[in-house]
């Protein structure tokens, strides 16, 4: 006989195991969050830490079928959706600087110089990593990381568990969000890339004027100091756009967080 004490216990197990789908599939989607370097433990820890209180403000309550069935095989899939939904724009955001990085590299002639990204385990462009850095900087100074944490708490007012199911606008409005990768990476790139495309023209001018000069001893090495030097003189720029490309990607999450797309 199960004692009165332990009657519920169950149940409310499963509760709390539904109230963290939400905020995990938001960690796993989200940069940071989301790095291999982030133990397994830790983001169960915090899934739990933000689940169980959000819940119990939006006093869910499990299907009358239970878990194992389509009621509650709908209801998990629509807490998966929501979390990876705002996660993953946060990841688009993060995404600008990569684009940015791999502009940058080809323009310097640092297309090969590749290292190991310790979010993803992925081969990404040196200077890419490092701008990517600085967006992780940037996001965690702008306190991005708390930000994130009361959107996903926040969400379960507008989309509590049970009808959390995301609107054909709203998935629309993730997949637009989309070209913020490539036209905020480019206009980050585009103080450095197009001042190297000129160091080029240069290095062409000089190497039409005077044929017996070897291109590849001079111009890798000019492209190169070029490319750094520029890099220092334009960073507060391109730091203040990756900050816009940022808050766009927290708006974005606050707005699918609101059930609204």
């Amino acid at each position: 006989m199960i004692p009165a004490g332990l009657q519920n216990v169950e149940g409310q197990l499963l509760v709390w195991m539904v109230a963290m789908i939400r905020p995990g599939a938001a960690f796993v989607a989200a940069p940071m969050f989301g790095a291999q370097a982030v133990p397994v433990q830790l983001r169960l820890v915090l899934a739990l830490a933000i689940g169980i209180p959000s819940a119990s403000m939006a006093n869910m309550t499990l299907p009358a079928a239970g878990i194992v069935s389509v009621p509650g095989f709908f209801m998990i899939a629509a807490e998966v959706m929501a979390g990876l939904a705002m996660g993953f724009v946060i990841q688009i955001a993060f995404a600008a600087s990569l684009v940015a990085g791999e502009a940058i590299s080809n323009a310097m002639g640092l297309g090969f110089a590749s290292m190991a990204d310790p979010a993803t385990g992925q081969s990404s462009p040196a200077v890419g990593q490092f701008l990517s850095m600085v967006a992780m900087f940037l996001f965690l100074a702008a306190d991005g990381h708390l930000a994130l944490i009361a959107t996903i708490a926040e969400s379960y007012r507008a989309l509590p568990p049970g009808q959390a199911w995301l609107s054909f606008s709203a998935i629309g409005s993730v997949v637009e969000f989309g070209r913020l990768a490539f036209s905020a990476g480019l206009s980050i790139a585009l103080p450095v890339g197009f001042a190297l495309v000129l160091v080029q023209l240069i290095m062409a001018m000089i190497a039409r004027s005077a044929p017996t000069l070897n291109l590849f001893a001079v111009g890798m090495p000019a492209a190169l100091l070029a490319g750094i030097l520029l890099l220092g003189i334009s960073m507060p720029v391109m730091a203040d756009m990756l900050s816009n490309a940022l808050r766009l990607g927290l708006e974005q999450a606050q707005i699918l967080g609101g059930g609204r797309g």
